[in-house]
């Protein structure tokens, strides 16, 4: 992928496999590394994480939306079927 992408990532708890979180970044790895090292209070109590899916978008607002739908209801029906 380019240096210009935006990730839409979900990530899956390695100690509660129901657990999913989904995010925005351009930098996948670190992001990873930041949930993993408990620096975001919503995935801390449930390290590590590992990456269960990443889809990267060009265009900022497109992965926004994507991001914002996969946070839906309906979003997160999607990701748990097909992630």
């Amino acid at each position: 992928m380019s240096e210009g992408s935006w990730y839409v990532y979900v990530l899956g708890s390695l100690t509660d496999p129901r657990r999913l979180y989904v995010g925005l970044t351009k930098d996948l790895r670190g992001r990873l590394r930041g949930h993993n090292a408990g620096q975001v209070t919503h995935t801390s109590k449930f390290r590590p994480w590992q990456t269960e899916t990443a889809i990267a978008f060009r265009l900022k607002p497109r992965a926004v939306a994507f991001e914002k739908y996969l946070k839906s209801h309906s979003g997160r029906a999607f990701a748990k079927k097909h992630f």
